[in-house]
């Protein structure tokens, strides 16, 4: 598994990522797209087969409510995963390191993510996990 970390995260997960195994992992901006839109790095994503880390869940798989009916994952018969990093919108460094350590805490347990999500949220309380498939079977 190689992660791609979106530019709207910081490259220090990719750190994150390479310490924990992931020695292939990447950002967007050291690829050299920095500034593409979503519907740009679906090709990059999907022909590298790349498991997509960000925090624009929405923008990839979908409303909430019903993941895989828009975004950018809608329609993919196969792909490599998709890691959410839920948050607010003013989500910092620590909070991103935070919510990410809990997505490699759940890889480590097993990290077979081909056409699954993986969505780490962070809540007023608590953290919560929540993997499933997309799409849907």
């Amino acid at each position: 598994m190689k992660l791609l970390i979106d530019e709207c995260l910081s490259p220090r997960l990719v750190q994150m990522a390479r310490a924990a195994g992931y020695a292939e992992s990447s950002h967007i901006v050291w690829l050299g797209k920095s500034g593409w839109k979503d519907w740009e790095l679906k090709p990059v994503i999907l022909d590298g087969d790349w498991t997509f880390v960000t925090k624009n869940s929405a923008d990839f798989r979908g409303p909430e409510a019903a993941p895989g009916s828009k975004g950018q994952y809608a329609g993919i018969a196969i792909h490599a995963g998709l890691i959410c990093l839920n948050g607010p919108s003013t989500m910092d460094l620590g909070m991103q390191l935070e919510l990410f350590e809990e997505a490699l805490n759940e890889l480590q347990a097993n990290d077979d993510l081909v056409n699954q999500v993986l969505e780490v949220t962070m809540t007023e309380d608590d953290i919560h996990i929540l993997r499933y498939l997309l799409p849907a079977e």
